[in-house]
Protein backbone atom coordinates (compact mmCIF):
# COMPACT_ATOMS: atom_id res chain seq x y z
CA UNK A 1 0.00 0.00 0.00
CA UNK A 2 1.32 3.23 -0.46
CA UNK A 3 0.46 5.63 2.29
CA UNK A 4 2.41 8.67 1.06
CA UNK A 5 -0.52 10.82 -0.22
CA UNK A 6 -1.90 12.99 2.75
CA UNK A 7 -3.36 15.89 0.76
CA UNK A 8 -6.84 15.09 2.88
CA UNK A 9 -5.43 13.35 5.61
CA UNK A 10 -6.53 14.51 9.43
CA UNK A 11 -3.76 14.69 12.15
CA UNK A 12 -5.10 11.72 13.38
CA UNK A 13 -4.45 9.39 10.51
CA UNK A 14 -1.02 11.17 9.94
CA UNK A 15 -0.41 9.97 14.00
CA UNK A 16 1.02 13.63 14.25
CA UNK A 17 3.16 13.73 18.18
CA UNK A 18 1.96 11.86 20.61
CA UNK A 19 -1.09 11.00 18.59
CA UNK A 20 1.20 7.58 17.59
CA UNK A 21 1.11 6.52 21.22
CA UNK A 22 -2.10 7.51 22.84
CA UNK A 23 -4.04 4.87 24.62
CA UNK A 24 -7.51 6.74 23.11
CA UNK A 25 -6.82 6.89 19.79
CA UNK A 26 -9.17 5.80 17.47
CA UNK A 27 -6.95 5.19 15.27
CA UNK A 28 -5.39 1.00 14.95
CA UNK A 29 -1.82 0.08 15.42
CA UNK A 30 -0.46 -3.26 14.15
CA UNK A 31 -1.46 -5.15 17.52
CA UNK A 32 -4.89 -3.84 18.07
CA UNK A 33 -5.64 -4.97 14.44
CA UNK A 34 -4.36 -8.25 14.90
CA UNK A 35 -6.49 -8.40 18.12
CA UNK A 36 -9.54 -6.95 16.33
CA UNK A 37 -9.25 -10.05 14.05
CA UNK A 38 -9.83 -12.49 16.75
CA UNK A 39 -12.54 -10.28 18.12
CA UNK A 40 -14.69 -9.38 15.12
CA UNK A 41 -17.94 -10.99 15.24
CA UNK A 42 -18.82 -13.21 12.59
CA UNK A 43 -22.66 -12.33 11.89
CA UNK A 44 -24.89 -9.42 12.75
CA UNK A 45 -26.74 -11.37 15.44
CA UNK A 46 -23.26 -11.24 17.22
CA UNK A 47 -22.81 -7.76 15.85
CA UNK A 48 -23.38 -5.21 19.57
CA UNK A 49 -24.50 -2.03 19.30
CA UNK A 50 -25.51 0.59 16.21
CA UNK A 51 -29.54 -0.96 15.98
CA UNK A 52 -30.55 0.82 13.00
CA UNK A 53 -27.69 0.01 11.09
CA UNK A 54 -28.05 -3.63 11.73
CA UNK A 55 -31.47 -3.83 11.05
CA UNK A 56 -31.27 -1.62 8.26
CA UNK A 57 -28.40 -3.56 6.87
CA UNK A 58 -30.12 -6.76 7.67
CA UNK A 59 -33.32 -6.55 5.44
CA UNK A 60 -30.89 -5.23 2.67
CA UNK A 61 -28.99 -8.43 2.77
CA UNK A 62 -32.06 -11.12 3.18
CA UNK A 63 -33.78 -8.95 -0.22
CA UNK A 64 -30.51 -9.75 -2.17
CA UNK A 65 -29.78 -13.83 -0.76
CA UNK A 66 -33.65 -13.84 -1.58
CA UNK A 67 -33.62 -12.57 -5.03
CA UNK A 68 -30.12 -14.34 -5.59
CA UNK A 69 -28.63 -11.37 -6.52
CA UNK A 70 -25.81 -9.34 -5.61
CA UNK A 71 -26.21 -6.64 -2.41
CA UNK A 72 -26.29 -2.97 -3.45
CA UNK A 73 -22.98 -1.25 -2.29
CA UNK A 74 -23.27 0.11 1.10
CA UNK A 75 -21.14 2.95 2.76
CA UNK A 76 -20.38 3.06 5.90
CA UNK A 77 -19.69 6.50 7.41
CA UNK A 78 -18.33 7.10 10.91
CA UNK A 79 -15.26 7.87 13.44
CA UNK A 80 -12.54 5.72 13.74
CA UNK A 81 -12.90 2.57 15.83
CA UNK A 82 -16.89 2.14 15.77
CA UNK A 83 -16.78 -1.21 13.22
CA UNK A 84 -16.86 -0.62 9.50
CA UNK A 85 -14.73 -2.67 8.64
CA UNK A 86 -16.08 -5.60 10.98
CA UNK A 87 -19.47 -4.88 9.30
CA UNK A 88 -17.35 -5.36 5.76
CA UNK A 89 -16.77 -8.54 6.25
CA UNK A 90 -20.35 -9.69 8.04
CA UNK A 91 -21.87 -8.89 4.59
CA UNK A 92 -19.41 -10.71 2.89
CA UNK A 93 -20.09 -13.52 5.23
CA UNK A 94 -23.75 -12.63 5.22
CA UNK A 95 -23.66 -13.03 1.41
CA UNK A 96 -21.45 -16.17 1.63
CA UNK A 97 -19.35 -14.07 -0.45
CA UNK A 98 -15.62 -13.64 -0.38
CA UNK A 99 -14.19 -10.32 0.15
CA UNK A 100 -11.18 -8.08 -1.36
CA UNK A 101 -9.66 -5.12 1.14
CA UNK A 102 -7.87 -2.16 0.02
CA UNK A 103 -8.09 1.68 0.74
CA UNK A 104 -8.06 4.80 -0.81
CA UNK A 105 -4.81 6.07 -0.33
CA UNK A 106 -3.60 2.52 -1.98
CA UNK A 107 -5.25 3.56 -5.31
CA UNK A 108 -3.59 6.32 -6.91
CA UNK A 109 -4.16 5.53 -11.00
CA UNK A 110 -7.09 4.21 -12.54
CA UNK A 111 -5.17 1.27 -13.45
CA UNK A 112 -4.61 0.49 -10.04
CA UNK A 113 -8.48 0.06 -9.76
CA UNK A 114 -8.54 -1.21 -13.28
CA UNK A 115 -6.58 -4.31 -11.77
CA UNK A 116 -8.67 -4.81 -8.77
CA UNK A 117 -12.09 -4.25 -10.56
CA UNK A 118 -10.78 -6.73 -13.46
CA UNK A 119 -9.69 -9.72 -10.70
CA UNK A 120 -13.13 -9.41 -8.98
CA UNK A 121 -15.25 -12.63 -8.71
CA UNK A 122 -19.15 -12.48 -9.27
CA UNK A 123 -20.70 -11.56 -6.07
CA UNK A 124 -17.50 -10.87 -4.54
CA UNK A 125 -17.69 -7.48 -1.89
CA UNK A 126 -15.03 -5.38 -2.44
CA UNK A 127 -14.12 -2.98 0.93
CA UNK A 128 -12.58 0.01 0.25
CA UNK A 129 -11.80 1.68 3.52
CA UNK A 130 -11.27 5.36 3.84
CA UNK A 131 -12.90 5.96 0.02
CA UNK A 132 -12.60 9.57 0.45
CA UNK A 133 -8.87 10.18 -0.36
CA UNK A 134 -9.04 7.70 -3.63
CA UNK A 135 -7.40 9.53 -6.79
CA UNK A 136 -9.75 11.53 -8.66
CA UNK A 137 -9.41 9.57 -11.96
CA UNK A 138 -10.07 6.38 -10.27
CA UNK A 139 -12.95 7.70 -8.74
CA UNK A 140 -14.45 9.24 -12.16
CA UNK A 141 -13.96 4.86 -13.10
CA UNK A 142 -15.22 4.31 -10.45
CA UNK A 143 -18.53 5.46 -11.42
CA UNK A 144 -19.13 3.24 -14.30
CA UNK A 145 -18.00 0.03 -12.37
CA UNK A 146 -20.48 0.76 -9.65
CA UNK A 147 -23.49 1.40 -11.96
CA UNK A 148 -22.69 -0.67 -15.52
CA UNK A 149 -20.44 -2.85 -14.04
CA UNK A 150 -18.06 -1.88 -16.97
CA UNK A 151 -14.69 -0.19 -17.27
CA UNK A 152 -13.31 1.45 -19.93
CA UNK A 153 -9.70 0.68 -20.18
CA UNK A 154 -7.59 3.17 -22.16
CA UNK A 155 -4.83 1.55 -24.26
CA UNK A 156 -2.39 4.33 -25.94
CA UNK A 157 -1.99 7.86 -25.44
CA UNK A 158 -2.53 11.14 -27.52
CA UNK A 159 -4.70 10.82 -30.59
CA UNK A 160 -4.17 7.33 -31.00
CA UNK A 161 -5.42 6.08 -27.83
CA UNK A 162 -8.28 3.82 -27.72
CA UNK A 163 -11.01 2.78 -25.50
CA UNK A 164 -11.69 -0.85 -25.09
CA UNK A 165 -15.29 -1.84 -22.69
CA UNK A 166 -14.14 -4.48 -19.93
CA UNK A 167 -16.94 -6.38 -18.41
CA UNK A 168 -17.17 -6.80 -14.77
CA UNK A 169 -19.19 -9.44 -12.89
CA UNK A 170 -21.83 -7.84 -10.89
CA UNK A 171 -20.30 -6.97 -7.13
CA UNK A 172 -21.07 -5.18 -3.86
CA UNK A 173 -18.86 -2.39 -3.22
CA UNK A 174 -18.33 -1.25 1.00
CA UNK A 175 -17.01 2.02 1.08
CA UNK A 176 -15.86 2.96 4.54
CA UNK A 177 -15.22 6.68 5.77
CA UNK A 178 -14.10 9.01 8.19
CA UNK A 179 -15.24 12.25 6.47
CA UNK A 180 -18.32 11.49 4.67
CA UNK A 181 -18.52 15.06 3.46
CA UNK A 182 -15.02 14.99 1.46
CA UNK A 183 -17.29 12.22 -1.13
CA UNK A 184 -18.46 14.25 -4.04
CA UNK A 185 -22.30 14.10 -4.88
CA UNK A 186 -21.90 11.82 -7.85
CA UNK A 187 -20.11 8.69 -6.01
CA UNK A 188 -22.48 8.65 -2.36
CA UNK A 189 -25.43 8.69 -5.06
CA UNK A 190 -24.22 5.70 -6.43
CA UNK A 191 -24.41 3.61 -3.25
CA UNK A 192 -27.72 1.97 -2.78
CA UNK A 193 -27.74 1.77 1.20
CA UNK A 194 -25.75 4.58 3.17
CA UNK A 195 -25.36 3.95 7.24
CA UNK A 196 -23.56 6.31 9.51
CA UNK A 197 -22.12 4.81 12.09
CA UNK A 198 -22.56 6.52 15.83
CA UNK A 199 -20.66 6.50 19.03
CA UNK A 200 -21.64 3.18 21.23
CA UNK A 201 -23.61 3.90 25.07
CA UNK A 202 -21.96 3.08 28.06
CA UNK A 203 -24.14 0.16 28.51
CA UNK A 204 -23.01 -1.07 24.39
CA UNK A 205 -19.58 -0.65 25.37
CA UNK A 206 -20.16 -3.02 28.68
CA UNK A 207 -21.33 -5.61 26.48
CA UNK A 208 -18.36 -5.34 24.04
CA UNK A 209 -16.13 -5.61 26.91
CA UNK A 210 -17.79 -8.83 28.33
CA UNK A 211 -17.72 -10.58 25.31
CA UNK A 212 -14.04 -9.32 24.63
CA UNK A 213 -13.28 -10.53 28.15
CA UNK A 214 -14.73 -13.84 27.24
CA UNK A 215 -12.94 -14.60 24.31
CA UNK A 216 -9.75 -13.02 25.94
CA UNK A 217 -10.03 -15.49 28.61
CA UNK A 218 -9.93 -12.56 31.28
CA UNK A 219 -12.16 -12.11 34.15
CA UNK A 220 -14.21 -9.31 34.75
CA UNK A 221 -16.78 -8.75 36.83
CA UNK A 222 -20.24 -5.83 35.84
CA UNK A 223 -18.75 -2.87 38.01
CA UNK A 224 -15.08 -3.69 36.06
CA UNK A 225 -16.79 -3.40 32.93
CA UNK A 226 -18.76 -0.39 33.76
CA UNK A 227 -15.58 1.68 34.87
CA UNK A 228 -13.56 0.68 31.48
CA UNK A 229 -16.70 1.51 29.47
CA UNK A 230 -17.39 5.01 31.10
CA UNK A 231 -13.75 6.06 29.64
CA UNK A 232 -13.52 4.16 26.41
CA UNK A 233 -15.24 7.26 24.32
CA UNK A 234 -17.89 5.42 23.02
CA UNK A 235 -15.60 3.33 21.00
CA UNK A 236 -15.66 -0.26 20.77
CA UNK A 237 -12.32 -0.27 19.33
CA UNK A 238 -10.61 1.50 22.43
CA UNK A 239 -13.07 -0.25 24.97
CA UNK A 240 -10.92 -3.37 23.94
CA UNK A 241 -7.23 -1.69 24.19
CA UNK A 242 -8.35 -0.46 27.34
CA UNK A 243 -9.06 -4.10 28.38
CA UNK A 244 -5.85 -5.44 27.58
CA UNK A 245 -3.94 -2.85 29.45
CA UNK A 246 -6.22 -3.46 32.53
CA UNK A 247 -5.53 -7.47 32.06
CA UNK A 248 -2.24 -6.65 32.40
CA UNK A 249 -2.15 -4.64 35.45
CA UNK A 250 -4.59 -6.98 37.04
CA UNK A 251 -2.03 -9.97 36.51
CA UNK A 252 0.82 -8.19 37.39
CA UNK A 253 -0.50 -6.18 40.61
CA UNK A 254 -3.75 -8.38 41.50
CA UNK A 255 -5.10 -11.96 41.10
CA UNK A 256 -5.81 -11.39 37.90
CA UNK A 257 -9.62 -10.31 38.46
CA UNK A 258 -10.84 -6.95 36.56
CA UNK A 259 -13.33 -4.97 39.53
CA UNK A 260 -13.86 -1.44 39.64
CA UNK A 261 -10.90 -0.35 41.94
CA UNK A 262 -8.67 -2.40 39.98
CA UNK A 263 -9.78 -0.70 36.56
CA UNK A 264 -9.54 2.52 38.23
CA UNK A 265 -6.28 2.09 39.28
CA UNK A 266 -4.66 0.21 36.43
CA UNK A 267 -6.20 3.41 34.13
CA UNK A 268 -4.81 5.84 36.78
CA UNK A 269 -1.74 4.83 35.72
CA UNK A 270 -1.92 4.73 32.08
CA UNK A 271 -3.10 8.19 32.74
CA UNK A 272 -7.08 8.04 31.19
CA UNK A 273 -9.24 9.88 33.81
CA UNK A 274 -12.57 8.91 34.50
CA UNK A 275 -14.37 10.87 31.34
CA UNK A 276 -11.44 9.32 28.87
CA UNK A 277 -9.38 12.13 28.73
CA UNK A 278 -5.52 11.69 28.54
CA UNK A 279 -2.49 13.33 28.97
CA UNK A 280 -2.98 15.46 25.85
CA UNK A 281 -6.60 16.48 26.50
CA UNK A 282 -6.18 17.63 30.33
CA UNK A 283 -3.33 19.27 28.84
CA UNK A 284 -5.09 21.20 26.31
CA UNK A 285 -7.69 21.81 28.79
CA UNK A 286 -5.17 22.96 31.93
CA UNK A 287 -3.54 25.18 29.59
CA UNK A 288 -6.64 27.36 28.37
CA UNK A 289 -7.66 27.57 31.87
CA UNK A 290 -4.19 27.97 33.87
CA UNK A 291 -2.92 29.83 31.30
CA UNK A 292 -5.36 32.02 29.41
CA UNK A 293 -8.31 31.95 32.00
CA UNK A 294 -10.62 29.81 30.17
CA UNK A 295 -10.29 31.83 26.53
CA UNK A 296 -11.09 32.98 24.07
CA UNK A 297 -7.91 31.96 23.11
CA UNK A 298 -6.41 31.32 19.07
CA UNK A 299 -5.70 27.61 18.28
CA UNK A 300 -2.05 28.23 17.42
CA UNK A 301 -1.20 30.41 20.67
CA UNK A 302 -3.04 27.56 22.65
CA UNK A 303 -0.77 24.85 20.51
CA UNK A 304 2.61 26.15 21.50
CA UNK A 305 1.48 26.65 24.90
CA UNK A 306 0.61 22.85 24.83
CA UNK A 307 4.02 22.23 23.31
CA UNK A 308 2.50 20.60 20.08
CA UNK A 309 2.12 21.36 16.62
CA UNK A 310 -1.53 22.80 16.07
CA UNK A 311 -2.90 19.99 13.36
CA UNK A 312 -2.26 17.67 16.83
CA UNK A 313 -4.36 20.11 18.86
CA UNK A 314 -7.44 20.27 16.11
CA UNK A 315 -7.62 17.23 15.07
CA UNK A 316 -6.56 15.03 17.52
CA UNK A 317 -7.35 16.62 20.89
CA UNK A 318 -10.41 18.85 20.63
CA UNK A 319 -13.12 17.19 18.29
CA UNK A 320 -13.68 14.69 21.80
CA UNK A 321 -13.12 18.11 24.03
CA UNK A 322 -16.18 19.76 22.20
CA UNK A 323 -17.98 16.24 21.79
CA UNK A 324 -18.08 16.26 25.61
CA UNK A 325 -18.85 19.65 26.59
CA UNK A 326 -15.66 20.73 27.90
CA UNK A 327 -14.40 22.95 24.90
CA UNK A 328 -16.19 25.22 22.66
CA UNK A 329 -15.06 26.64 19.40
CA UNK A 330 -16.00 30.52 18.83
CA UNK A 331 -15.15 33.17 16.06
CA UNK A 332 -12.63 34.79 19.02
CA UNK A 333 -10.91 31.32 19.89
CA UNK A 334 -11.23 28.50 21.98
CA UNK A 335 -12.97 28.88 24.99
CA UNK A 336 -13.26 25.97 28.25
CA UNK A 337 -17.45 25.41 29.27
CA UNK A 338 -18.04 25.94 32.90
CA UNK A 339 -17.69 21.48 32.83
CA UNK A 340 -14.33 21.94 31.77
CA UNK A 341 -13.42 24.31 35.38
CA UNK A 342 -15.07 21.59 37.46
CA UNK A 343 -13.97 18.41 35.90
CA UNK A 344 -10.12 19.65 36.48
CA UNK A 345 -11.47 20.87 39.82
CA UNK A 346 -10.75 24.63 39.19
CA UNK A 347 -12.72 27.70 40.40
CA UNK A 348 -13.44 30.03 37.28
CA UNK A 349 -13.10 33.36 37.40
CA UNK A 350 -16.00 35.77 37.62
CA UNK A 351 -15.75 36.50 33.54
CA UNK A 352 -16.04 32.80 32.81
CA UNK A 353 -18.58 31.92 34.94
CA UNK A 354 -20.86 34.56 34.19
CA UNK A 355 -19.94 33.10 30.33
CA UNK A 356 -18.73 36.89 29.62
CA UNK A 357 -15.40 35.29 27.93
CA UNK A 358 -13.41 38.52 28.72
CA UNK A 359 -12.60 40.96 31.56
CA UNK A 360 -13.97 44.82 32.01
CA UNK A 361 -11.58 47.62 31.64
CA UNK A 362 -10.21 47.35 35.35
CA UNK A 363 -10.18 43.61 35.55
CA UNK A 364 -12.72 43.23 37.79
Amino acid sequence: MNWDDTSEETASERLVGPAEDRLVGSVADGEDQAVEAALRPKDLDEFIGQEKVREQLDLVLRAARARGATADHVLLSGAPGLGKTTLSMIIAAEMNAPIRITSGPAIQHAGDLAAILSSLQEGEVLFLDEIHRMSRPAEEMLYMAMEDFRVDVIVGKGPGATAIPLELPPFTLVGATTRAGLLPPPLRDRFGFTAHMEFYEPAELERVIHRSANLLDVEIDTDGAAEIAGRSRGTPRIANRLLRRVRDYAQVKADGIITRDIAAAALKVYEVDARGLDRLDRGVLEALLKLFGGGPVGLSTLAVAVGEERETVEEVAEPFLVREGLLARTPRGRVATPAAWAHLGLTPPRSAATGNGQQDLFGT
